[in-house]
């Protein structure tokens, strides 16, 4: 079984008074890592509220009866909490009953609900963590980095997520699968979303768009719809773990770009899939947008599991100079490009070393990706 890098992490919050919720997509492991924290069964109250008899259980629960629900068991484990109706309020009372006595532990595999409804409530009594596909540095430790290293157009074309890694020889199907029937299942249980083939729609632009700045305005004339409702459907997929936006950096050069974005898949896989489109790299046209939404969702793994609050962006001018990616943290600035090719390096546009000259840049190609993403 391949460890989890939060798997410590976790376990060391147990019995602090707080909550833990683990947040992620669907079939990343979130109900293995909690098989893997040696919470005992005998003393564990397990709630699956994909089933609606376990998520009616938690529906509208006084503290009277939460006590006689839980009774003498010392965890409770909610799994697709996102499921029960007013869970915030659920696990605030929760919290304040058990304090440090009951480990209460929540997962989600989106945040629709549980943005809305754990958070308000629930303020200041959650500690939360994310979980993703494998990453690189989660392989590495469990394989081996050399391993890893030959298996890197693999894991460029079919991603990371954990069936697809234990099960090679089956990755299209399973990727399929997940696109199909996993994928969407929070979005489409969402009273927002009428018209599912909108979405698959959206998400195959996307997925074409992957590494070059994103207009909703065109999404909008591409697709047929509006503009609001491309903002709030990309807005769902961002909250489900299907996308996340990478905003454009606006510091002392007034020729920056302000209210521009990126969009990234957090699965090459799953990016790949939407596209009906696991050729290899020799046959691709796209092998430099995979190496950079590789190493962007990779990077966004690392942070969040070192529990990093750096700030991420991409650099543009009006004049077209860019950098990939910036990150600041801490007030220190670093700035990437991705090369998957790495014949020919570039530099740092000018405006950028002039303007920022603290900043350290680098460019990551798979000679030197290693450290960028945890990889020890």
């Amino acid at each position: 079984m391949i460890s989890r890098l939060i798997n410590q992490s976790v376990a060391a919050d147990f019995f602090q008074g707080k909550v833990i919720a683990v947040l992620g997509p669907r079939q990343v492991g979130k109900t293995t890592l909690l098989s893997q924290l040696s919470i005992p069964s005998t003393e564990t109250l397990w709630l699956n509220c994909d089933n609606i008899d376990d998520s009616q259980v938690l529906e509208g629960q006084t503290t009277t009866g939460l006590q006689q629900l839980v009774g003498n068991k010392r965890y409770v484990v909610i799994d697709e909490a996102q499921r029960v109706k007013n869970i915030g309020l659920t696990l605030k009372m929760m919290a304040d009953t058990f304090r440090d006595r009951v480990q209460v532990v929540v997962t989600g595999s989106s945040s629709l609900e549980l943005s809305n409804q754990i958070y308000e409530p629930a303020t200041g009594r959650i500690f939360e963590y994310r979980l993703y596909p494998f990453s690189l540095a989660e392989l590495s430790q469990h394989y081996s980095v050399r391993e890893e290293r030959r298996l890197l157009e693999q894991r460029l074309i079919y991603g990371c997520y954990p069936e697809v890694v234990t099960h090679p020889d089956h990755a299209k199907r399973i990727l399929t699968t997940i696109a199909s029937n996993y994928l969407y299942k929070d979005l489409l249980s969402y009273n927002g979303i009428r018209k599912p083939e909108v979405l698959s729609r959206l998400l195959q632009a996307l997925a074409m768009q992957v590494g070059e700045q994103v207009s909703y305005n065109e999404l909008s004339r591409l697709i047929g719809i509006d503009r609001a409702t491309v903002e709030s459907y990309i807005d769902l997929l961002e909250k489900c773990f299907v996308i996340f936006r990478l905003p454009s950096y606006s510091g002392n050069l007034r020729t920056e770009l302000r209210h521009n974005r990126k969009i990234y898949f957090y699965d090459n896989g799953i990016r790949n899939a939407i596209l009906s489109n696991f050729a290899p790299l020799n046959l691709r046209t796209d092998a430099g947008a995979l190496w950079e939404n590789m190493m962007l969702s990779e990077r966004v793994k690392h942070n969040a599991y070192r529990q990093s609050y750096a700030q991420i962006y991409f650099w543009r001018t009006q004049a077209q100079a860019e950098i990939d990616f910036v990150e600041i943290e801490d007030g220190t600035m670093q700035a990437f490009e991705f090369k998957f090719n790495p014949k020919k390096l570039p530099r740092a546009p000018k405006a950028f070393t002039d303007t920022y000259p603290e900043a350290v840049f680098q460019v990551i190609t798979p000679d030197n990706y290693t450290s960028f993403v945890g990889v020890e």
